[in-house]
């Protein structure tokens, strides 16, 4: 099986299930000889903010000279970036070996009653199989959706960590704050230590609730730890953090936005925990990783002339950290944006967000299943000039002219979409 072939496997199988549950991921587990159990992991739910707290949690353990696997989700360029170590992705071939690995458990698996495993339920198994045979110190996996049904929860970690909760896959998680936190809190097991940031008193209820009858430790943000926004400017962000034992210097993120102090916040105090845990870490080594930090399509900037920000905001709450970054760093700039996003999100929602900054907004599409069309999309749209143009590359071609020389050309909705947009402006079309 090469790895075309294997890739092509993989997308086959079934996205979801009817009966949500971990049952058959168990069954994987225990044909496979338990990789799960073989490494040191720290699982990360969260309904945003979770790769990009993964990735500051990674570069500061990588100043500690450790080895780190992650499992992320979903990609931005490759399928392999899912399943990487030390920030490279799996190799084709080691990919396809896996498959080979995995599939007649799977086609074993459909002739049970408990059926054939899911897309994800496959990768799940894939990157356990993988990151128990590295030599790795620490492995960092994110949930697919939700936490406590998702295929990444059959781990024991060492550490559980839920960045925020908010309204995302309500179809599948849950109508209210409550109910989702349910599913984010599914991921705290007994005795093992919680770093949340979570604000709603109804999900902080939820938790510290799952918490306290597992007898795990909540360290909570604005709690247990705090984090101090000291300004944003063109290098990004500048913050202090402490806790009760330690005191920080001013750090300064590139990752622009209020949010993402916040998200590194939550992996210092992670740190901390695992520091407090016994792993070997030097504080003063955190200033460094929270600097040299860097995760693709959270507000990066892909051109300069003109200046060009790409951005997964999917959601609401991501659609209103993106808002106010725009506000804190280009505040005065004309902004022009190019739109796309897919039917099962709250697009009017989060189009009335972007209204308060953009001046021209362009809605465009992609090929993908569940992506609206550019005219269905401005349709939902009060933003005074909107314009639809279907060809998004046409559309990047059009609002690129309409910036001018000192304007912010603004491209965000589905990371589907951001992840074609990004190949795109790598690409020699676009040079």
């Amino acid at each position: 099986m090469d790895y075309e072939d294997a890739i092509a496997w993989i997308h086959s199988r079934e996205k979801f299930k009817v009966k949500p549950g971990l049952k058959r991921m168990e069954w994987m587990m225990e044909r496979l000889d338990h990789p799960e159990k073989k490494f040191k992991a720290v699982h990360i739910a969260g309904t945003n903010g979770k790769g990009s707290t993964l990735s500051f949690l990674r570069y500061i353990l990588k100043e500690q000279e450790m080895s780190i696997g992650t499992f992320t989700s979903p990609y931005i360029e490759k399928f392999n970036e899912r399943i990487s170590v030390d920030g490279r992705p799996i190799e084709d071939e080691e990919l396809a070996e896996l498959v080979l690995r995995v599939k007649p458990l799977s086609e074993e698996l459909r002739q049970t009653s408990l059926g054939e495993p899911t897309e994800f339920e496959i990768i799940t198994a894939m990157a356990m199989l993988y990151f128990s045979e590295a030599p790795l110190d620490i492995v960092l996996i994110e949930t697919g959706l939700g936490g406590r049904f998702d295929s990444t929860n059959i781990l024991t970690p060492v550490l559980s960590l839920i960045t925020n909760i908010g309204h995302d896959h309500m179809n599948v998680l849950g109508a209210t704050i409550g109910e989702i936190a349910v599913e984010k809190a599914g991921i705290i097991k007994p005795d093992i230590p919680v770093v949340t940031g979570v604000k709603q008193q109804e999900a902080i209820n939820v938790i510290t609730k799952k918490a306290r009858s597992c007898d795990s430790k909540v360290f909570r943000l604005g709690m247990d730890f705090e984090v101090t926004h000291r300004s944003s400017s063109d290098e990004g962000e500048s913050f202090v953090f402490s806790n009760e034992t330690f005191h920080s210097e001013t750090y300064v993120s590139q990752m622009k936005g209020p949010h993402q102090v916040e998200n590194a916040a939550l992996a210092l105090q992670a740190a901390e925990v695992l520091r407090s845990l016994g792993v070997q870490i030097d504080r003063s080594l955190y200033g460094k990783g929270t600097a040299s930090t860097r995760w693709p399509a959270r507000f990066e900037k892909v051109k300069d002339a003109p200046l060009t920000i790409i951005d997964g905001a999917h959601n609401e709450e991501g659609t209103s950290a993106l808002v106010e970054t725009v506000k804190r760093h280009y505040a005065g700039k004309k902004i022009v944006l190019v739109y796309s996003a897919l039917e099962d999100k709250p697009v009017k929602k989060m189009l009335k967000q972007l209204e308060s900054v953009v001046d021209t907004a362009y809605m465009t599409t992609f090929e993908f299943p569940r992506a609206l069309k550019g005219h269905e999309l401005a349709e939902y749209s009060e933003i005074t000039e909107t314009i639809a143009i279907e060809d998004y590359k046409q559309a990047i071609r059009k609002a690129s002219f309409n910036v001018g020389e000192d304007g912010v050309l603004l491209i965000t909705g589905s990371l589907y979409f951001i992840s074609k947009v990004r190949k795109y402006f790598e690409s020699k079309e676009n040079s």
